[in-house]
């Protein structure tokens, strides 16, 4: 059920989940976070990330959304997981509903730099991260990809072992 002014492309009440892409960026043992700017959850901490375009891929959406928001420069690495994100109203009717492809990625260098939709950004470990993000699946996210990431070098360090 959708609301009586709803337009059928808008991200409130859609007719259809939208596919968002967020970004676990990496800089050695701490990821990036951002202050949200635009709901839903508005001044949450949160990852970068938003809507993919029409013609773009997951990673190029990573790569884009990341640059919009704090000016830096990634390198994606992979995909870490999916994510549904539906948020009811407050007669239980889906007010927003995104499907979000998370993207891990690299960053070597620079300071982020708040634009877009982030009112803030900070480089945080994977604890202070649990301590700053409220959304429990963003906190499930970011201890996924750290897990990735620790068995992806422990397999490098240790080739033909398995």
């Amino acid at each position: 059920m959708t609301s009586p002014s709803a337009d059928r492309s808008s991200r409130e009440y859609p007719d259809r989940p939208w596919v968002g892409v967020g970004a676990v960026v990496w800089r050695g043992d701490r990821v990036l976070l951002i202050r949200r700017g635009k709901a839903p959850r508005l001044g949450q901490w949160s990852l970068p990330g938003g809507a993919q375009s029409v013609g773009e891929t997951v990673f190029e959406t990573a790569v884009r959304e990341v640059r919009e928001e704090t000016g830096l420069e990634i390198v994606p690495t992979g995909i870490v997981t999916v994510v549904d994100a539906i948020t009811p109203d407050a007669e239980g009717r889906v007010h927003y509903h995104y499907t979000l492809v998370e993207v891990a990625a690299e960053s070597a260098e620079g300071d982020p730099v708040c634009a877009d939709d982030a009112l803030e950004a900070c480089w945080a470990t994977a604890d202070e991260a649990g301590e700053l993000t409220e959304w429990d699946e963003t906190r499930r996210v970011i201890l996924m990809s750290a897990a990735q990431r620790l068995a992806q070098r422990s397999a490098q360090e240790s080739p033909g072992r398995r």
